[in-house]
């Protein structure tokens, strides 16, 4: 870490501390913070922004922070989510950015009963509509890019970015100029954001990102997992749990794969998530191709006592992303004690690489078989000893205690600018 970045986290700190000293003060008077969230959906499939919503939301809740979302889900989606806080689901919105003016237009109406507001994600109309919404409602916010950012796209979706350019100047980047501050989880996140769109400043600040880990009996939750599929009780197995999608670099697992499968039959490949782009049945041509259909399991996407029951079974964790702002999977799986194998292009690798609960390489089907086979290779002391690294990774740097500390400095310094 260079000395800005020191200082930085000195400020963050500081602000953390003038943040818990006023949130004492409302504890004693009666009064709640009260927080907006802005999303685009709050089904568990959209990924990591919606479950960095719901763990952050329910570390504030005992904190004092009473919270909404407005959302552009249809109400029976809305409902199915579950979620313990009212939703607001203003959908459903129209064309591929999900546009609708109810979500201006109620935010405006009830912002004043706010003290600031979260906006997560960028490219859809919760974030066009709720800077629109925001502003006239005079509600000051945060914004969280949750890496749609970073040069990745760009690279690898020329056209696209071309488009998204446009879209930044006439829309997207006036809802970063606008926030009080843009939150990065972390100094990679935001370094790699600079410069990527032309036409707009932004107040950066980088905080503190995590989960909580399971709360459940970890007994409980193997034998759920055993349960659901009883064909892997009794085997070992490397674990991919994310969405089945390009970006995650689902064929460079199982081709890496391939490569060490013959020479440990005892070792499977678990490809668990939602398919939310049809690329599950060529990843399966894929697998017969390689001679190795038999050793793969795809139960689809895992959630509760099962996805914690299958992380706490693996093997080890394997996160071959392409680009991932965070990885909150990284986290969960140190948080159970379960070591990583990951690429460089996972924004928390230094963090993972130091705590010593993990083996990075780069993005290729040679890098992840380099990691797959470097842990086969270890001794069974030597994978206990990073068992426990990675657990005291989590505790140090994921847990989500600072998490929560660090948003609400972040909203507490937003809420202190309201006009």
């Amino acid at each position: 870490m260079n000395v800005s970045s020191h200082r930085r986290e000195r400020r963050n700190r500081a602000a953390a501390a003038i943040a818990c000293d006023h949130l004492d003060r409302d504890k004693r008077s009666g009064r709640a913070m009260r927080v907006l969230r802005v999303i685009a959906s709050v089904n568990p499939k959209a990924g990591g922004p919606i479950e960095g919503m719901k763990l952050s939301t329910a570390a504030l809740t005992p904190m004092g922070v009473d919270t909404e979302v407005v959302s552009l889900d249809t109400p029976d989606m809305a409902e199915a989510a579950g979620l313990p806080y009212k939703v607001h689901a203003l959908g459903p919105g129209i064309g591929k950015i999900k546009y609708t003016a109810k979500l201006p237009q109620w935010i405006a109406a009830n912002g004043h009963r706010f003290d600031a507001a979260v906006v997560h994600g960028l490219w859809h109309y919760s974030s066009i509509g709720g800077h629109a919404g925001l502003s006239r409602g005079r509600v000051p916010y945060v914004l969280f890019p949750h890496g749609m950012m970073d040069p990745w796209f760009k690279k690898t979706y020329p056209l696209k970015h071309v488009a998204k350019q446009t879209f930044w100047l006439l829309w997207q980047g006036r809802a970063l100029r606008d926030a009080n501050e843009v939150l990065f989880t972390s100094e990679e996140e935001r370094r790699l954001a600079r410069g990527v769109f032309r036409g707009y400043g932004y107040r950066e600040r980088v905080v503190a990102y995590g989960t909580a880990g399971p709360v459940d009996d970890a007994q409980n939750q193997l034998a759920a997992w055993h349960r659901f599929a009883p064909e892997l009780a009794n085997r070992r197995y490397f674990l991919f749990l994310s969405r089945i999608h390009p970006k995650k670099g689902c064929d460079l697992a199982i081709t890496a794969f391939a490569r060490l499968a013959a020479a440990h039959p005892g070792v499977d490949l678990v490809m668990a998530g939602p398919d939310q782009t049809g690329w599950v049945a060529e990843l399966k041509q894929l697998a017969a191709k390689l001679g190795i259909a038999d050793r793969i399991h795809w139960p689809g996407m895992l959630t509760g006592d099962v996805k914690w029951g299958a992380i706490r079974a693996a093997e080890v964790f394997v996160l071959p992303s392409h680009q991932e702002n965070f990885g909150i999977v990284v986290a969960e799986a140190m948080a159970c004690g379960t070591p990583v194998l990951t690429t460089n292009q996972v924004n928390i690798w230094q963090e993972v690489e130091a705590s010593g609960g993990g083996l990075v390489s780069e993005v290729t089907a040679d890098g992840i078989h380099r990691l797959m086979a470097s842990w086969l290779a270890m001794s069974d002391d030597q994978k206990a000893e990073m068992r426990q690294k990675a657990l005291d990774g989590f505790r140090q740097r994921f847990a989500i205690d600072a998490v929560a500390r660090d948003l609400l400095a972040a909203l507490r310094d937003a809420a202190s600018q309201r006009r």
